[in-house]
């Protein structure tokens, strides 16, 4: 059995952007991350047992506060933390939208996404 864990919509204003204007006038940003468990014991409903989706959004809360020019950049590094700090995961998928990303015309997001 798969037991997932996630954060769905967590909305942040950040300051991310390849380009200057960007970093200077900052941007909604919404996130999804979500990780599997290498087990699940419910016999003791005990949270240690999970992974606590606080932590899932204290990971993504810090990295959104470190500007970044590459949304890449910001994604590996929530990715690559909950990998490597939270116990008994074992995939992640980590999803960033940029909501009206400045490209010249009307574009609702843009969007990068990775997993393990």
């Amino acid at each position: 059995m798969k037991t997932k864990v996630a954060i769905k919509g967590a909305e942040f204003f950040a300051y991310h952007g390849f380009y200057d204007e960007e970093r200077k006038a900052g941007n909604t940003f919404i996130i999804d991350a979500q990780v599997t468990l290498k087990t699940f014991d419910t016999s003791d409903d005990n949270i240690c047992d999970t992974v606590n989706y606080e932590q899932i959004y204290t990971i993504c809360k810090q990295e959104m506060e470190k500007t970044q020019k590459l949304l890449e950049t910001v994604v590996w590094n929530i990715i690559t933390r909950c990998r490597d700090e939270l116990k008994n995961v074992h995939s992640a998928t980590v999803r960033i939208e940029k909501i009206a990303p400045q490209l010249g015309g009307k574009v609702e997001k843009s969007v990068v996404e990775m997993e393990y």
